[in-house]
């Protein structure tokens, strides 16, 4: 079976052996008070931005404090988790040997073939969609254009196939996705299909309203997305893009499931503390994946954090814990490290 190899990291004996020490990862009540608190409480006394104040209650009690009862046992189940996500890697090496199994299992999913007889209820008593939608959200530039080529690439038997999602050379300067992209996974299959979508706006209430109007309403290949906030200039480029109202043609298609996409370098800034712009995503990052409409009843979206091969393992590990720390997730489990660049 063809498609692009999944090259498991690697790490020195060194991280291997870090692990058992001190990890010193910071808890968000230790992350750059100087410079993000400040600028919080300045916000919120204003009375510009609610969610500010009630982000920083959350950032001072995360974690017990080190005088806390509770410290020894709260150090004790971090190192836990650290021993957990390190040897997440090593058991990849492991499980990367069936990779050819795990894409027969991928290939054969069709709709409803995973359900449960609970309750006495029959495959014909749920509303069982014929393609499984599954919708990728996150900020600018953190790579959910490149991970659906990764993916994509994964179940390719031809390794000298364009890529199917545009990226962008310098997020900063470029365009970056600005409409709805669906693409079928693997290609020419019917049985799932994997929207790449805008990077998310600053304000959080504006990403909200977006992701609310997809839940609710469906998502369409091609629909442009645009922001009370856009200017007028972007507003007007958009407008003379070519084949602008094809989507509307296009069938609305209902998410089953959210990708939360994290740039693991961006995570590491945050907590290294370098610089206000890495925090205040994080912030948004936060709001966005604690707010219901992203969950399916108890079910939360799974998290992605690429980049990782720009990191060492050790600093990898890092991030996993602490996003899982702050969006209230399992790192071990639903949290995953995939690099987007391409083995040459």
């Amino acid at each position: 079976m063809g498609g692009e190899t999944i090259i498991p990291p690697t790490f020195t004996s060194e991280e291997e052996y870090s692990v058992d020490q001190d990890f010193s990862l910071p808890s968000l009540s230790s992350l750059n008070p100087t410079l993000l608190r400040d600028y919080l409480r300045m916000k919120a006394e204003d009375g510009k931005n609610e969610s500010d104040r009630l982000f920083l209650e959350e950032f001072d009690k995360m974690g017990p404090q080190s005088s806390s009862p509770d410290f020894e046992a709260y150090h004790k189940r971090r190192q836990k988790v650290y021993k957990e996500v390190l040897q997440s890697y090593d058991q990849l090496r492991v499980r990367s040997m069936s990779l050819n199994e795990a894409k027969y299992k991928v290939l054969s999913y069709f709709p409803g073939i995973w359900i449960e007889n609970v309750g006495g209820k029959k495959f014909s008593d749920y509303d069982v969609p014929k393609t499984t939608s599954l919708l990728l959200i996150g900020p600018k530039g953190c790579g959910k254009s490149s991970l659906v080529n990764k993916i994509s690439r994964v179940f390719e038997d031809d390794n000298f196939a364009p890529e199917r999602a545009q990226i962008s050379y310098n997020p900063s300067v470029g365009d970056g996705t600005y409409y709805l992209q669906g693409y079928m996974i693997p290609r020419g299959s019917a049985s799932f299909c994997l929207y790449d979508s805008r990077g998310l706006a600053d304000g959080t209430s504006e990403n909200i309203n977006v992701i609310q109007n997809w839940m609710n309403n469906g998502v369409r290949h091609g629909e442009p997305v645009i922001r009370k906030s856009d200017d007028s200039s972007l507003r007007r480029r958009m407008k003379f893009k070519p084949r602008e109202l094809g989507w509307k043609f296009c069938r609305p298609r209902m998410v089953n499931f959210v990708i939360f996409v994290v740039d693991a370098v961006s995570v590491l800034k945050s907590i290294e503390g370098h610089g206000v712009e890495d925090l205040l995503c994080l912030q948004m990052i936060n709001e966005v994946f604690k707010h219901p409409c992203l969950s399916f009843k108890d079910d939360k979206p799974v998290v992605v954090i690429t980049h990782g091969d720009l990191l060492s393992i050790a600093d990898r590990v890092r991030a996993r814990v602490y996003l899982g720390e702050l969006l209230g997730i399992p790192p071990a489990k639903q949290i995953f490290d995939i690099p987007v660049c391409r083995k040459p």
